[in-house]
Formats: structure tokens, C-alpha cells, sequence
């Protein structure tokens, strides 16, 4: 199946008519506004999995009930795009492919979606319990994992138990946004053998849903 990965930063480009992408499947690894994504869902006709990254409104207390979503009680919509599925502290498979999700950053400013290093390991724990016996396609965060691709400055460290989680689902990719690479390549990395993919702007990759190995890059664009 063939997987648009975007993150952090609009490529109008990707909406438009003339676009020649054939994705199965988006994925959005955070801070991007939720009409971005309509837009890529409306232009595609496929579903959208996302978590929500360090700029994104707080997606926490939404209920969905069989009259709707309500927040406190009250009738309510969650952020985010229309129809989209939220990833995060989850295991989702969507048009099969099975997707473990986190989102937010470090926490550096005490806003939503951000967490320290202790609450990141809580909630990697929580999300490795929720995988058990599931064959997991694809890690998608917000954040990097510390040492593979993230920030020296505190906004944008990676969290440390990622690379753990990582290395115990042992997806085929492990998608990440967060860390804008400002138009320079970077280089592609790896946690063990599983590839890392920072997503800021955008990826489209083909994958194998089930199948180790059946990962594979098409086209990308890096942050501008």
C-alpha cells in the first residue's frame, strides 16, 4: 500500500488537483491544522490516522457516543480533522495497516500535548501493553527519540524511551515530525534495523502491511 507521511509544515501543493500521489493511507505526525489534513483527505478519498504534536490544541477528555462527541458533558467536535483517526496512546489498524501512535514533545513551556521524560515512559509502557501479540507496520510520534535525530535545544530533544519502544515493537518504520530539517537532507537513520523517517513536510513511502522488509521510500520533500 502506498502511505503520504506528512508533518509540521503545509505543502499546499499536495492538495491540488494536479497532485500525482496514489496514497492508500495518511499519516500525520502533528502540528499541522485540522482543515490541512481535510484538505489531503477530501483530495485523496482516504482515511487519516494522526497524533497531535507540542502546537497542537489538547486533544484529552472527548467522548464519542452513538449522538456524537461531547467534552465535560457537553456536545462538542474533537480538534483535528474531520473523521480522522487519533493515534495517540493507541494501536489502530486503519486500511490494514497497524499503527502504534504517541504524540506531543518534551515538555519545555507547559503546554498541551507536552510531556516529560517520565510521563513519556509511562505512556511507551502503556502502548507496548497495548500492542501484545499485534505485528505493528508503523511507529508514528510527534517526537523523535533522544539521540536519533532530535534537537540539542530543550524544545526539541527527543524522548528516551522511544528507542526502547522501538526496539520492542520492531515496526518496519518509525515516523516522526518535530524537528524542522530547514531545506538541508539530513541524513536517514535507524533504531537497530527499523528505519527512522522524519516526516516535516512530507513522505510518501510503499509498505507491506504484515511483512518485515516491505518498507520503501518513493518521494519526499523536506522542510522548507
Amino acid at each position: 500500500m502506498r502511505v503520504l507521511a506528512v508533518s509540521d509544515e503545509e505543502v499546499p501543493a499536495l492538495a491540488l488537483a494536479s497532485s500525482t500521489l496514489q496514497p492508500d493511507l495518511i499519516l500525520g505526525a502533528g502540528d499541522l491544522p485540522g482543515h490541512y489534513l481535510e484538505s489531503l483527505v477530501d483530495r485523496y478519498g482516504v482515511p487519516c490516522v494522526f497524533v497531535p504534536g507540542n502546537h497542537d490544541p489538547d486533544h484529552g477528555g472527548y467522548r464519542r457516543s452513538r449522538a456524537g462527541y461531547t467534552r465535560g458533558g457537553l456536545p462538542c467536535e474533537p480538534p483535528g480533522p474531520r473523521g480522522g483517526i487519533n493515534a495517540d496512546g493507541r494501536v489502530v489498524t486503519v486500511a490494514g495497516l497497524t499503527v502504534a501512535g504517541l504524540g506531543g514533545s518534551i515538555r519545555y513551556c507547559g503546554g498541551p500535548n507536552q510531556w516529560t521524560q517520565g510521563q513519556a515512559a509511562r505512556r511507551s509502557w502503556w502502548l507496548r501493553l497495548r500492542a501484545r501479540k499485534r505485528a505493528v507496520d508503523v511507529v508514528l510520534t510527534h517526537s523523535p527519540a533522544q539521540g536519533v535525530g532530535d534537537g540539542e535545544d530543550p524544545p526539541h530533544r527527543g524522548f528516551a524511551a522511544l528507542g526502547g519502544l522501538i526496539g520492542a515493537l520492531r515496526p518496519q518504520v518509525f515516523v516522526h515530525g518535530h524537528v524542522h530539517p530547514f531545506g538541508h537532507p539530513g541524513a536517514d537513520r535507524t533504531i537497530g534495523e527499523v528505519p527512522v523517517l522524519n516526516t516535516v513536510g512530507y513522505s510518501y513511502f510503499e509498505i507491506i502491511p504484515g511483512q518485515p522488509g516491505g518498507f520503501e521510500i518513493r518521494e519526499r520533500r523536506r522542510g522548507a
